[in-house]
């Protein structure tokens, strides 16, 4: 076994933790497509990352003006974003790309390329993939298509091979498959519980070496048997060593096994939209609403075929499988009442402080440390968090969030362009309310203001009651205000604005939601 190829962990890359980042990325690299990657076009590139603030150099951060120009709407001129990228040297270097900014790139860049968004070398054409281009547009669209997303990742997800050509991992497996078989093995073994894998029994599959499902669910059965549901990290970490065929703890750390990797690995899975958390985070099972399309890929994937050459796998990744496209959700079940019961439920257990702590976390780009939350993605988690707290702070008010969720309520992606976020029904008022992550004056007035403009107009023709919608963001832009005032006027509608500060502090104070009505 050569140096290169020794077992390691499956470690998702974290530099773009966010899978809304990555069509960000990809725009900013889009006007280079089918050019020459040079050193000269990465610099091009480096620039747009930064102008579209998706980067932050420590020099950004020492300056007063660079940093207020980066929390506003403003834009970096041209000569700023060269200063910034003379004055911040990257200690950086990655095979085959230049020490500083060109491995910067590449670290960027590089996990978009395993998940076969795009192909990219030095010296060779710059090649957005198939499936690059439908993630773009996907997010370009009105509403961001949430479900055309999520099979957009499962694509990738159910093809993602551990010792790919930009990995060299002695481990050989398909991670997602594996994992969807390993569970069909525990649903149809009558001694278990029918919840999937136990969290700390990730690790045991972040760490395994083939791709003989029978012999994971053996392994798991073995280590339940000797231990139940109660074993330490230390039990787990141990047997993990064994597994790698190593004793390095310095290289293994337990922490890297047993929390991180475990994070990261539940996060991506639970991109592909066909895994559930159940028992309070405890256990990652399947998500029953797609069970025809997790059959087609234990059926199609769990066997694939392997490559030794970078750029015929990425060929393989960026491909669409369109069969996945064509399996449609089966769902027998009442999904709003799931969707509520779960609000509900979540809203009688939590802290109202921690769910006001959570709001403002997410709106400042902070990650969750919440069981279940942080596995969330952020635009998503705003509109489940504004929901519990609009239950938890306006008694008596009717909340339905139009997020998409799993078998068990939990939310997966946003809700569509359609309809509201959330609409809330009480005895005097109907009420909507738009959250976004978003903070630019376009984004705002074009994606939020102008579409709930529209719903108001449609929902009064509907509806006889006074109604009123509320726009939610970490920060609201002076002319957003503005294009929500004249759209007032203009239709006769009322549309309030809140920056998420404002918000919280009106929901401590508020009795119900149509006293947002006199706030100055």
């Amino acid at each position: 076994m050569t140096k290169q190829n020794k077992a390691k962990p499956l470690s998702f890359s974290t530099t773009i933790r966010n899978p809304e980042r990555i069509p960000k990325f990809l725009k900013c690299i889009q006007p280079f497509e089918g050019m020459i990657l040079t050193s000269e076009i990465i610099h091009e590139v480096v620039k747009a990352v930064i102008r579209e603030k998706e980067y932050l150099p420590t020099y950004i951060k020492r300056s007063e003006t660079l940093l207020k120009i980066f929390n506003d709407d403003d834009i970096f001129t041209d000569e700023q974003l060269e200063e910034i990228i003379l004055n911040s040297p990257q200690k950086h270097k990655e095979a085959g790309f230049a020490y500083g900014w060109d491995s910067r790139f590449d670290t960027w860049y590089k996990i978009i390329k395993e998940l076969g968004f795009i192909k990219y070398h030095m010296n060779t054409q710059i090649v957005i993939t198939t499936t690059g281009h439908m993630f773009i547009d996907a997010y370009e669209e009105k509403s961001a298509n949430g479900k055309k997303i999520q099979k957009i990742f499962l694509n990738a997800l159910m093809k993602y091979q551990t010792n790919n050509p930009l990995r060299r991992n002695s481990n050989d497996n398909a991670p997602l498959p594996l994992l969807l078989k390993v569970i069909e093995f525990l649903h149809n073994d009558p001694e278990e519980n029918d919840a999937g894998v136990a969290r700390h029994e990730l690790p045991i599959l972040i760490c395994w070496d083939n791709n003989n499902a029978k012999d994971v669910y053996d392994y798991i059965k073995v280590i339940r048997k000797e231990k139940g549901f109660n074993c330490s990290e230390e039990y787990i970490y141990e047997k993990c060593l064994s597994i790698l065929g190593s004793n390095n703890k310095k290289r293994f750390k337990m922490k890297q096994i047993c929390h991180e990797a475990v994070d990261e690995y539940i996060r991506k899975m639970r991109m592909s939209g066909l895994l559930s958390l159940r028992g309070n985070g405890r256990f990652l099972d399947t998500n029953s609403f797609e069970d025809k399309t997790i059959e087609y890929v234990i059926q199609n994937y769990c066997r694939y075929d392997k490559y030794d050459d970078e750029d015929a796998y990425v060929d393989y990744m960026g491909t669409i499988d369109n069969n996945i496209l064509q399996i449609s959700t089966e769902i027998n079940v009442d999904l709003s009442n799931i969707r509520k019961q779960t609000l509900y439920r979540f809203a009688s257990e939590m802290p109202k402080e921690t769910i006001l702590n959570e709001l403002i976390a997410v709106c400042n780009k902070k990650e969750s440390r919440d069981i279940v939350l942080k596995y969330i993605n952020a635009p998503t988690r705003l509109e489940f968090l504004t929901s519990i707290a609009l239950v938890q702070f306006f008694k008596g008010l009717d909340v339905n969030p139009n997020y998409a969720v799993d078998d068990e309520g939990l939310p997966t992606y946003t809700a569509p362009g359609n309809v509201a976020d959330i609409e809330c029904y009480d005895t005097d008022y109907d009420s909507y309310f738009e959250v976004t992550l978003m903070c630019g004056r376009n984004e705002q007035v074009n994606n939020e203001i102008i579409p709930i403009s529209r719903h108001l107009c449609e929902n009064k023709k509907k509806h006889k009651k006074k109604s009123f919608s509320v726009l939610v963001a970490p920060k609201i832009h002076s002319d957003t205000i503005e294009a929500a005032e004249w759209q007032g006027h203009k239709y006769n509608l009322i549309i309030l604005t809140y920056d998420i500060l404002k918000f919280v502090t009106c929901l401590k104070k508020l009795k119900k939601a149509s006293d947002l009505l006199t706030v100055n």
